[in-house]
Parts: structure tokens; sequence; C-alpha cells
């Protein structure tokens, strides 16, 4: 039975206890350790959700070996089933639209390609995205974060290289006439991906937007739009170890805007030219050995090495931990974090089948890298780049400090001055992000009606309340209800249609819980709570909600647990 291979594994990270589903593998010979699922913070709801799995995939193991394709239909308990559905990048921006996820930018004037508004929930989805992956990543003791300046001064474009360097190769499809970007390495070499057709070279261009400091025409300044977030954690290095009394190794985080003016921005939020970035320099002493790696130990992920890449070989499933320790990843740093970024985009409840890593052969990498790798998706189009992780050395710390001629040099715990080296740079989109969890979430219920099922932390709206009637004395209870609530998260009243159409609209944007305020409730104060996923419902006390949705929320448990189940005629 499928239940009697997979077992729970305890699992630190920054400090926390997490808990993962494992699922024992045969592969060849040998059996190997298959991450399913993140099962949370508490045992007891790891427990629960184990179980839950289980009789999720008791009739039947999928090809790709996870839970998200198709939910089993369980009569006896009279729950819905959930087909995890597939969509298209065009399918997605159109839902997004519908819902108030995203819009072009000024799109009642024809809209401006590479642009993008985010409406009332995508605000708070990205919102929520950047607020998990700050707390999970500055929130320890050998991180800190800033917030630095769009527009700088030019000259930290001039010592990073950006001005000089950060080019790309316009081309033009001989054959469909696309027009698009590619790497110096690949001129020649690159077919078109919508037709295979061969490219003409337009010539090289720099991306980085440019505009004036000062209004009076002659007497301003040449700036830039900065393209990356990287460079003023460089520029600032010194002032924030000293300011932070930061002690090697450390890393310094950073969320913003950055902007590149991509010759074909396409593919919906995947390539902008308004983008936002979550990014980290981590700096070390050179040689610095890294002391977490037991955290790398049991992840097992697809890799796709040069050599596979090379060879036209296959990725193959293969455990941090060895990849390390087989060369095939270069630095012990370098593991470690991309455990934890894969880690938190499994904490998030994505599938581990969809995410592999690739490494940059030779003749792509950056000149200054030792070793490069990017955390892929299998998104609609193909396998992509959803992060980055650059192992840069001292190239930058060494450029800002011959251009400013300001010492980038600390004192490390022998107190010899030393210059340090980025063993690791994870950079990742938050629009990237944003697609992944929007194409993890989205499921249909047998009446083809779609259930967004997002992690209760992303979530845009948390809880939803609903009067049964309009009535005065359900109003008030129900109003109360989400002035109560909404003193911590996002909550929404409805009191519009019939509850089953109330129930199908939240669904559909991903609200974690509804709570109905029905007769009941007159008489003993409770409620009705809701649960999105499974539809089926129990009966709480009132006073308890909102302690109720901090455990959920914050904690993962299962909002079955906190009472009686209810049977109700409308699911």
């Amino acid at each position: 039975m499928i239940g009697d291979k997979m077992y729970i594994v305890k699992q630190k990270v920054n400090g926390g206890e997490y808990y993962y589903l494992r699922k024992a593998v045969r592969e060849g010979k040998k059996v190997t350790s298959k991450c399913v699922a993140y099962l949370g913070k508490s045992l007891k709801g790891a427990e629960i959700k184990k179980k839950e799995i289980e009789e999720k995939l008791l009739k039947g193991e999928n090809k790709n070996k996870n839970m998200d394709e198709k939910n089993k239909e369980d009569k006896g308990n009279n729950k819905k089933k959930m087909i995890h559905k597939d969509l298209t990048i065009d399918e997605l921006a159109v839902f997004c639209k519908r819902k108030g996820f995203v819009y072009a930018s000024g799109e009642i004037y024809g809209g401006l390609g590479g642009f993008w508004d985010f409406g009332h929930l995508g605000s708070e989805l990205k919102k929520n995205i950047k607020e998990n992956w700050w707390k999970y990543h500055v929130y320890r003791d050998d991180l800190v974060g800033i917030d630095g300046s769009i527009i700088t001064n030019p000259k930290v474009w001039e010592a990073s290289g950006h001005v000089k360097s950060f080019v790309d190769v316009a081309v033009v499809c001989k054959k469909c006439k696309n027009k698009t970007k590619i790497d110096k390495h690949e001129v020649g070499k690159a077919k078109c991906d919508k037709c295979g057709g061969e490219f003409e070279n337009k010539g090289e261009f720099n991306p980085m937007f440019t505009t004036q400091i000062g209004p009076i025409k002659g007497d301003s300044t040449l700036a830039y739009l900065r393209p990356e977030t990287a460079q003023l954690i460089f520029a600032d290095f010194k002032l924030i170890q000293e300011n932070a009394r930061l002690q090697l190794p450390f890393g310094i985080a950073q969320v913003g805007k950055s902007f590149r003016n991509e010759i074909s921005p396409r593919e919906f939020l995947f390539r902008s030219r308004e983008f936002e970035q979550m990014e980290i320099e981590y700096f070390i002493e050179a040689g610095m050995k890294c002391s977490h790696m037991e955290e790398t130990k049991g992840i097992n992920i697809l890799v796709y090495d040069e050599y596979m890449q090379k060879s036209n070989s296959e990725a193959e499933f293969i455990d941090l931990h060895d990849a390390w320790k087989k060369a095939i990843i270069k630095t012990d740093w370098h593991a470690y974090w991309i455990a934890q970024e894969y880690n938190w985009f499994l904490s998030l409840d994505c599938n581990s089948d969809n995410f592999r890593i690739r490494q940059h052969c030779s003749d792509e990498k950056s000149h200054y890298a030792i070793d490069t790798w990017d955390l892929e998706y299998k998104f609609p189009m193909g396998w992509r780049e959803l992060q980055g992780f650059a192992n840069r050395g001292d190239y930058d710390l060494k450029q800002h400090q011959n251009y400013s001629k300001q010492s980038m040099e600390i004192m490390n715990k022998e107190q010899k001055k030393i210059l340090p080296h980025v063993v690791c740079e994870p950079s990742l989109g938050v629009e990237r992000a944003f697609l992944v969890f929007l194409f993890e979430a989205y499921y249909q219920n047998e009446k083809s009606e779609v259930v967004l099922k997002l992690n209760p932390k992303l979530a845009p709206i948390k809880a939803a309340v609903f009067p049964i009637v309009k009535q005065p004395e359900y109003e008030q209870i129900a109003e109360s209800i989400v002035n109560e609530l909404r003193k911590d998260w996002n909550v929404l009243y409805d009191k519009s249609g019939s509850i089953g159409r109330r129930y199908a609209r939240n669904d559909e944007i991903g609200t974690i819980a509804c709570i109905t305020v029905d007769e009941q409730s007159l008489k003993d104060k409770t409620a009705t709570l809701r649960d999105r996923d499974t539809t089926e419902q129990v009966r709480v006390k009132i006073s308890e909600l909102r302690e109720i949705m901090r455990e959920v929320i914050n904690d993962g448990a299962n909002i079955l647990e906190f009472g009686k189940k209810v049977n109700t005629r409308i699911k």
C-alpha cells in the first residue's frame, strides 16, 4: 500500500521545526527518499495531513507520483472531487483579469507592453508572498534586510559593469518575424521558440532604462532605473556590516522593484519590463565551511547538470547532500541555499515534481561565477528559470572598492582584514513566484467551478463571513465577527446572493474559510466554519474564531479539528 511507504520526518530550518511527508522510491537497485508534501509545524497536524494524503492516493498512484492531478471522491463523507487543472499562460492571464488579480497597466488606453497593475486580490497575494519570504529568510541570526533606492549614483552601475557589459542581442526570426533577445553565446546557435526558424542579428543593446536627475535642460544628470536589486547591497555593504554588527558568515536581503527595457516582453508576468525581486547576497570568508549541511540530507530534487545537458541525458533525482559530495554542486553553501529555497516553495504546498535545478554550462555563466544554478519550474511553456543561484566570489566588492577608492574589507575573527566572498546569491522574481503559486493552486470541482487552493499564508482573503439571511439580528453578529477578525487579517463580508453562490465565489479566489451565521447562532453564539478544500463544515464558538483562524493560518492546522461536523444541504 502507498501509505506503508510514506513517513513523516522532522527538519530544523532556520531554528524552527517543520514536518515533511517523505516516500521511499526504488530507482533501479537503489531506494531513495523523495519529498511528497510539507505537513506544517505541529506533529498532530502532520499526522492528520498524512492520513488525508494517504486516502487521496489509496486508489492508485498517478504517473507523476503526486496528489495534485486527481483527488479521491469519498461518497461516505460526501466530499467533492477536486481535480488539478493545467492552464496555459494565456488562460491564467484571463483568469487573473476576470477575478481582480492582474490587469494590463492603463488598459483603457490599450495597455503598455511589459507593465502590469495588480488588482485588489493580486496586490494582497503579492504582499503575502513577499512577507512570507521575508519572515522565512530575514528573521534569523545571520541575515538582515535593507530597502535600497531605485535610482542611485550612476557610478554604482559603472563599477558593477552594467553600463558597459550588461548587453543582450536583439534578433528577429527570418521566418515568422518574432522579435526577441538572446545572450551573446547563443548567437548563431539559438532558434526561434515559436517556429524554429533562424534568427537575424539586429545588434547589441543595453536593457537598462535611463532617466534624468534635475528638471533644467542642460543642467541634469544621466541616471538609470536599477536593473537588479543586488548592487545597493554591495555599495552599502560596509555600513550595513558595521551598523548591524554582523560577523561572517552573514547575508543581506532586499525586496524591491527592478526595470529592464526588454525588446519583447512576453508570456504574461514571466518577462516584464517592471518587476520585483527577492534577493540575498550571502557573504563568507574565502574557504569558510557551511555548518548546516545536515539540512541538505534527504532532499531529493531533479538535477540537470552540465554533463547531462551536453550529452542529451535525462535529468535525475539526486539527494542534494550527495550532489555536493559528488562535486556536482561545487560548494557546500550553494547546496545549502538551494535546499533552503526549494523547501520554501514546498512549505507553501508546491508539488515537488514541478521543480528541478539546472546548472549553467561553462559557456553561459558569468565570468566571475565559480558555479551557477537555476531553480526551474515546469511552466506551461516548458522548464523555465524561477530562481538563480550564483557564486559571485569577491568580484562585486572588489569592483566597488576599486572604483570608489573606499575599502570594503572587514575584520575576521582573527582580527585580520579580509574582503568577503559572495558564496551564493539566491535571486527570485516575485512575479514568477506569483505565477507558480497560482498554477499550483488552480483546481476544479465536479461542477467545473474553480477552487483556488492557495496555502493559508498566501490566500488574499483569509475568511468570508455571511449572515444566512438579510435580517438585522444575523447581520449584527456577522459584522461583529468581521470586525474582530479584521484586527489581524483581510476578511470579506458578503450578504448578497444564495449561500451556495457565496461559497463558490470565495472558493474561486482562494478564501480559506467561510463563516456562516445562522438560526443556531442566535441561540448559542456559535457559527459554522467551512473548509475550502473539502467543503465540509464544523460548528464552533464565535468567541474562538480568531484563535482558530490563527492556528490555521500560522501553524497549518486543519479547520475540521476544531468542532463537530455539520451535515449541510449546500456544500
